[in-house]
């Protein structure tokens, strides 16, 4: 099972009342020009869910459950990046006060936070009421992981979707279904992807039945591929992404595992032939001899005794050596206790 640092993040309020629909002009336009009129965002939508079909309803971007916003501009932001799938939401004004459901996302554009309420309550529910919701999920880190960004989700609910770690030390995460990249629209130029959403484009039938498109639900996890828009947009191809981690791991043990007054990690890159060999070479505590034969080992750390204090799971150089061998590589260890570690590795182009 996964661990990660819930226990260390703030819950913190955030509101907003429910929104109503907003029309700005009545005909919305079908991918063959024909003018529509369409129910789309806003509102209550009363039998609209999660769990139910992304792609039967006669409407345009409808919004599952109660859609909130709140007018102040600065403070809806805060509502949109801080509120995270799997957070506690409850009515705080009107005939259905007290009444408590989830959020289930977030709809950039119209920047409204979605959230989950039973049938009783839907018909409580006024425009207008007020939502608090008990925002908790910002700066979560799983243990082991620190190179995977957790954005928008509850600790809570991270926990309860059957996420494991393969025998190569890698996390699994299950999907419906993998969306290819020229499949991305709307969302894939933000600045960011902690606010706002991705739109997944649907107008390529034979795309949709290739990619279970058609059978995806409101609430279904799916994977986009070469798809980082962490900070801004980027095409992100997997072998590079093995790349980062490997370098990432390698160069933060040279950094934690080092007690130099004057510490150091030098980064090697040449290109030859076929492959990269790379060199990362640090000043740190060194390893023994007798135990450079177990630190590819999951979960094996360096004698516990000088480390203690260095945290780290244990995971790290598992992940590089699984990783280095996926792209097609090698790697060598020279250690001296006291002195420092060099890690040699190749990869193939």
């Amino acid at each position: 099972m996964i661990k990660t640092n819930k226990e260390n993040l703030v819950i913190q309020s955030v509101g907003g009342k429910v929104h109503s629909p907003i029309i700005s002009s009545p005909y919305r336009i079908s991918r063959e020009g024909k003018p529509m009129i369409l129910p789309a965002t806003g509102g209550i939508s009363y039998n609209v869910k999660v769990g139910d079909s992304c792609m039967k309803w006669v409407g345009d971007h409808v919004e599952p459950g109660v859609s909130v916003r709140n007018e102040n501009t600065a403070e809806n932001t805060a509502m949109m990046v801080l509120a995270c799938i799997g957070n506690s939401a409850k009515v705080v004004s009107g005939d259905a006060k007290g009444a408590k459901g989830f959020v289930t996302g977030g709809h950039g554009g119209i920047e409204h936070t979605l959230v989950y309420f039973d049938e009783e309550t839907l018909e409580k529910l006024s425009l207008d009421d007020k939502i608090l919701v008990k925002a908790y999920g910002q700066g979560l880190q799983i243990e082991g992981f620190e190179d995977v960004t957790c954005m928008n989700i509850d600790p809570n609910l991270l926990e309860k979707m059957d996420i494991g770690i393969t025998e190569d030390g890698c996390l699994e995460v299950p999907v419906v279904t993998e969306i290819p990249p020229f499949l991305m629209g709307s969302g894939v130029g933000s600045s960011t992807a902690f606010s706002g959403d991705y739109d997944i484009m649907t107008g390529d039938k034979e795309a949709n039945e290739k990619y279970g498109i058609n059978d995806l639900r409101f609430g279904d996890i799916v994977l986009l591929q070469d798809c980082n828009n962490c900070y801004g947009r980027d095409y992100l191809k997997v072998d590079s992404e093995k790349f980062s981690m490997i370098l990432k791991n390698l160069i933060e043990n040279g950094i934690i595992y080092n007690k130099s007054e004057n510490p150091y990690v030098i980064v090697k890159i040449e290109e030859k032939d076929d492959r990269y060999n790379i060199m990362v070479r640090d000043n740190g505590i060194g390893i023994p001899i007798y135990e450079q034969d177990k630190v590819f080992e999951r979960f094996y750390r360096v004698d516990k005794v000088r480390t203690s204090n260095l945290g780290g799971t244990g995971l790290g150089l598992s992940i590089v050596k699984t990783l280095i061998e996926k792209c097609g590589g090698g790697l060598t260890l020279d250690s001296q206790e006291g002195i420092g570690t060099t890690f040699s590795f190749y990869i193939l182009k």
